[in-house]
């Protein structure tokens, strides 16, 4: 009995070896395929040496030497702007140091449209476009969406006041002024990826010289409000105006031209003169008219 437990525990442990061998055996055959197929891919696809950042850098701060380090990148895919050397990233020396305009992740590629050029700082002017203006509007909890704006977002613009209309009166009417400006800062903030903590009592847009001019009178004559445009939004809007009469559906009454027709005026007074003849000289001389 002792002799048959032997040999099963024998053929057993033979069995679990053989088993282990094989199993060993199948993975070292994936990691070679992989490998092969790691190569072949490498191969296929040339790949360039560029510098990126080697820790989580945010907004704001300044780009050093230090913080970035040599990776190969697919050169197919290569985005524009990316530098291959420290010579191209600083350019007037280790000291002379961009400052970054958008948050980068590890190993994410410097891009010269997430850096400022060296040795300047981040602000607004870096945010506008040529022949752009910066233009700040007073916001509050209503006319400023509820604190769900940020820089970068879009929003149209209305403008509420009163107009006055030759004969009719003064009208209160809304309208749209202009569509789809562009943001750049919130109260004192152009960081983009800092939630605004409370109401924005003020934001500043990107407008054009005129529309810098519509913006200025509309604020100093009426209210201002915005409505944010969503992101993959490409719709422009079409001129907008809505009055109380409008909104509510109502219709003029009719004009009573008889009513409203200015008075006859009155007829010119009567003159009545005698003329009489003094010398050589004919002279009209004023006397009472005859009734009827």
């Amino acid at each position: 009995m002792k002799g048959v437990f032997g040999l099963v525990l024998v053929v057993g442990v033979g069995l679990a070896g053989t088993a282990v061998w094989m199993v060993r055996g199948q993975f070292e055959a994936q990691a070679i395929e992989l490998a092969r197929g790691r190569a072949a891919l490498a191969a296929a696809t040339p790949t360039i040496e560029v510098f990126a950042v080697k820790r989580e850098i945010a907004y704001g701060e300044p780009l050093t030497p230090d913080d970035v380090q040599p990776i190969q990148y697919a050169e197919p895919f290569l985005p524009e702007g990316a530098f291959r050397t420290l010579e191209e990233l600083f350019p007037e020396g280790p000291d002379v140091v961009r400052v970054v305009l958008r948050p980068m992740e590890i190993n994410e590629p410097v891009l010269a449209i997430k850096v400022t050029e060296p040795g300047e700082d981040a602000g607004i002017t870096q945010r506008l476009g040529e022949g752009m203006r910066a233009f700040t509007i007073s916001v509050d909890a209503t006319s400023g969406v509820s604190g769900f704006l940020r820089p970068g977002d879009r929003v149209d613009v209305y403008w509420s006041g009163t107009v006055e209309e030759g004969g009719r009166g003064p009208r209160d009417v809304t309208q749209l002024i202009e569509s789809g400006v562009k943001l750049v800062a919130i109260d004192q903030t152009d960081d983009n990826t800092i939630a605004t903590a409370g109401i924005a009592q003020t934001v500043t847009v990107e407008a054009t010289p005129q529309q810098v001019a519509n913006l200025a009178q509309a604020q100093a004559t009426g209210s201002l409000s915005l409505a944010l445009v969503g992101q993959k939004d490409e719709t422009i809007a079409t001129a907008i105006e809505v009055d109380q009469k409008s909104l509510l559906g109502l219709e003029d009454a009719p004009v009573d031209v008889a009513k409203e027709a200015p008075p006859a005026p009155p007829p010119p007074p009567r003159i009545c003169t005698v003329r009489t003849r003094r010398g050589g000289d004919v002279v009209d001389t004023p006397v009472d008219c005859p009734a009827g």
